[in-house]
């Protein structure tokens, strides 16, 4: 393995400044760290969760608790979903907080738990414009049918 390639190059990268443990490589333009190990581009943060924690399990994303993107600091990263992910971002939490505080969906229909169903993400979703957006394919792709027939 070449010296650019190892954990002793990352660590020989970390720069104490702080609470934080910034990294001192390569910055992309979203704020985060960036190390080429094994032939691929890795995220420093993840490469740090996963040497001094653990794996990152299938589903889940490293979470920034300092709100740093340059920091690798094993303390302020924690494995979380997507939808968590978003929630404690700063942009992500009011943006969640405005789509909460919506009582109807754009066409109209109340959000209520009769109405309202949410994907995987947490993502709220209205039932009721579901069943027209089938309906609608559903006659699209009859007509089609009968067009070709």
């Amino acid at each position: 393995m070449t010296r650019h390639n190892t954990i002793e190059n990352f660590l020989e990268q970390l720069v104490y400044c702080g609470d934080c443990i910034a990294w001192g490589g390569l910055i992309e333009t979203q704020g985060y760290g960036v190390m080429r190990m094994n032939g691929k581009s890795l995220k420093a943060h993840r490469i740090s969760y996963e040497y001094f924690v653990s794996g990152i399990p299938n589903g889940l994303e490293i979470d920034h608790l300092c709100r740093n993107r340059a920091c690798v600091n094993p303390a302020h990263l924690e494995a979380v979903d997507h939808h968590v992910n978003v929630l404690r971002g700063e942009c992500g939490a009011a943006t969640a907080r405005i789509q909460q505080e919506k009582e109807m969906c754009p066409k109209g229909h109340q959000y209520d738990l009769a109405n309202t169903y949410r994907n995987k993400r947490g993502h709220r979703f209205c039932r009721k414009c579901a069943r027209i957006r089938a309906n609608e394919n559903y006659k699209r792709s009859r007509i089609t049918i009968a067009v070709r027939g």
